[in-house]
């Protein structure tokens, strides 16, 4: 492949959660665009190995790093590991989980896992992958997120929260890491089935778009983030055919 074809050539991007699922698509995405990639995971041991190997097969270097992102201790960690080989190009806080309950049945421990994993870790993640950048260098940070962030609803209430509260981290974090850590997120709808074995029969009823996501545009959108214009910042970008909107 020619420069043109790889616009991420050298570059490298740590994933959260890049073993399995969305992740590894991200991580597919960016190895194709020429980038080296940090695969975070947690016990995907297994399925990490796998998509390194699969990563690796596009030419470009993958390095495995396991972390509990519950743990504040291991996640700081990660970002001085991923850093080890070289400088970070971007960050995308991708690791989450999903779980359902309503407001009542929503007991503290879910509470405190769903602020901690989906929240505090970028946060966490994003104050340290800012020390680790330089002030002359141009770094991107990719938060994704849902479409519940924006329009709340009252089931899967702590992941509702913690998706809403990475949407403010996102755009408060755009305006302190200016001029050159740029910080976006995609909210996602229809893209996978859920992991909680959720019913997916209903869930593109009413997106607009009437279809589930292709994986393609997910890889496209990351990739838009990664390698388009530097003026892009504070940004959310839904990649979910409209439900926002319903």
């Amino acid at each position: 492949m020619g420069k043109a074809d790889q616009p991420l050539a050298g570059k490298n991007i740590l994933i959260t959660g890049g073993a399995i699922r969305i992740g590894r698509e991200i991580a597919l995405a960016a190895a194709d665009a020429g980038a080296n990639v940090v695969l975070h995971y947690n016990t995907s041991t297994a399925a990490a190995e796998e998509t390194r190997q699969a990563v690796e097969a596009k030419g470009v270097e993958a390095q495995l790093a396991q972390a509990d992102l519950s743990n504040p201790s291991e996640v700081k960690r990660l970002v001085t590991t991923a850093s080890s080989n070289g400088s970070l190009y971007a960050l995308i806080n991708n690791a989450s989980i999903f779980e359902a309950g309503e407001l009542q049945s929503t007991s503290l421990e879910a509470w405190n896992r769903h602020i901690e994993i989906n929240l505090t870790a970028p946060f966490l993640l994003s104050q340290a992958f800012a020390k680790v950048v330089g002030k002359d260098q141009e770094a991107r940070i990719i938060n994704l997120l849902d479409w519940r962030a924006i329009r709340p609803s009252p089931d899967h209430f702590a992941y509702t929260i913690s998706k809403a509260g990475l949407a403010a981290l996102t755009q408060a974090s755009a305006q302190a890491l200016a001029p050159n850590i740029m910080v976006n997120a995609i909210a996602f709808g229809a893209i996978l089935p859920p992991s909680d074995g959720g019913d997916t029969a209903k869930v593109i009823e009413r997106v607009p778009a009437g279809r589930w996501a292709e994986l393609s545009e997910v890889a496209a959108t990351v990739r838009f983030l990664l390698e388009g214009p530097g003026y892009i910042t504070g940004e959310i970008i839904h990649l979910d055919g409209g439900r926002h909107l319903t």
